[in-house]
């Protein structure tokens, strides 16, 4: 799978992801850091890649009006802590892995998740 991090999600998964054979773009560090939410997802549309964040205007905008995209993964838990994103990213990728995830957004909280 190829995944984007927004700038909020945590730096480590990027290391975990990557140890699991999967492509990940993170714009941290780099010119694109600081882009408005559209750019940066625009930027993950560039690369084919599924975009992952705890930002909810992706879940009550951005995916509404930017599709065609490859998917959206929005994390937002009650405690949000590394440890606690990476462990419902974790549980997405085995849940959802080998499912179409083009044109969806999942919205991941602390004991649902809802597909839109």
């Amino acid at each position: 799978m190829i995944f984007f991090l927004d700038e909020n999600f945590p730096k480590v998964a990027k290391t975990i992801l990557e140890s699991k054979n999967h492509i990940v773009y993170d714009i941290r560090g780099t010119k694109d850091e600081g882009l408005p939410d559209s750019e940066i997802f625009q930027l993950s549309i560039n690369k084919k890649a599924i975009f992952l964040t705890t930002d909810k205007d992706f879940f009550h905008t951005i995916h509404f009006t930017k599709k065609p995209h490859y998917g959206i993964v929005v994390i937002a838990l009650s405690q949000p802590n590394t440890k606690n994103i990476i462990n419902k990213l974790n549980w997405f990728i085995n849940e959802f892995a080998d499912q179409i995830i083009n044109d969806r957004c999942y919205l991941i909280k602390d004991n649902t998740c809802n597909i839109y």
